[in-house]
């Protein structure tokens, strides 16, 4: 009985000391937190130097100041930059048919889809010239002229421009999407139901259909399927009518932009 009841006084002292280590843990951890939440706080509102008066050296005029973790400039970076260059088509075909011949296969297919994009970029590129400088009054905005490729073989070229002038802007795309493509001759070769409060309806450009949409907050929204998987889409804001959007969509030559893309 006395060896059982030593064994319970010795788990008891066991709980504890367990216990008084918890409590101590706990403390430790909780003093740790409040030590982190200063720190934290000196960093976004200063030290409690600075909150009573006191004023720290500046950096004179020419020195770099730091931060005090790191080293690192608080100077803004307002210079530099990358330039857009397009791959050359004819230099990545070279590389492509030299590594092809020194079984480098998978130099031979990074060159080659290089050489395919350039040569995308390069129709994208064109389209832009061949585009009107101004529709309806509106100017283009040259900067934001913007061909891009998200892959090879014709597969997510984008052509966007601007068109901006007063409180109004229209936004011409040309997309090679197949989703948006199908999505569009959906809705124009199926079955809907018209009504007489529906945001959309079908319109002809030029021979070619497509779905005029109107938004109070974004404006007129056009969308014209062409080719094998391209759609022309225009934004306009502030357009007064379905006229005066129709009217900005005849300028642009669906023909010409569509030989240009080799989607005859």
């Amino acid at each position: 009985m006395k060896k059982y009841l030593s064994i319970a006084s010795i788990a008891l002292v066991i709980i504890f000391a367990a216990s008084q280590f918890a409590d101590a843990q706990q403390l430790l951890l909780k003093k740790a937190k409040e030590k982190a939440e200063e720190k934290a706080a000196e960093k976004l509102f200063g030290s409690d130097k600075k909150q009573q008066g006191q004023t720290e050296s500046q950096p004179s005029t020419g020195e770099q100041a730091t931060s005090e973790e790191g080293g690192q400039s608080s100077i803004t970076n307002t210079k530099g930059g990358l330039t857009t260059t397009p791959p050359d088509v004819n230099k990545n075909i070279t590389a492509a048919e030299t590594a092809f011949k020194d079984r480098k296969y998978s130099e031979a297919r990074n060159a080659t889809r290089q050489a395919v994009l350039g040569v995308e970029i390069e129709m994208g590129q064109n389209v832009l010239k061949e585009l009107p400088e101004t529709v309806k009054g509106l100017g283009k905005v040259p900067e934001e002229d913007k061909v891009s490729s998200m892959s090879v073989g014709f597969v997510g070229l984008i052509i966007e421009r601007v068109y901006r002038g007063k409180d109004q802007e229209l936004k011409f795309t040309v997309s090679n999407d197949a989703t948006l493509y199908s999505s569009v001759n959906t809705y124009m070769t199926g079955g809907y139901a018209a009504s007489t409060d529906q945001n959309y309806k079908q319109v002809d450009l030029k021979g070619y259909h497509g779905v005029l949409q109107y938004d109070e907050s974004s404006g007129y929204d056009l969308k014209v399927p062409f080719g094998q998987s391209s759609v022309l889409m225009l934004n306009g804001i502030n357009f007064a009518s379905e006229d005066e959007i129709m009217g900005a969509a005849g300028e642009f030559d669906i023909d010409k932009i569509k030989k240009e893309l080799g989607e005859q």
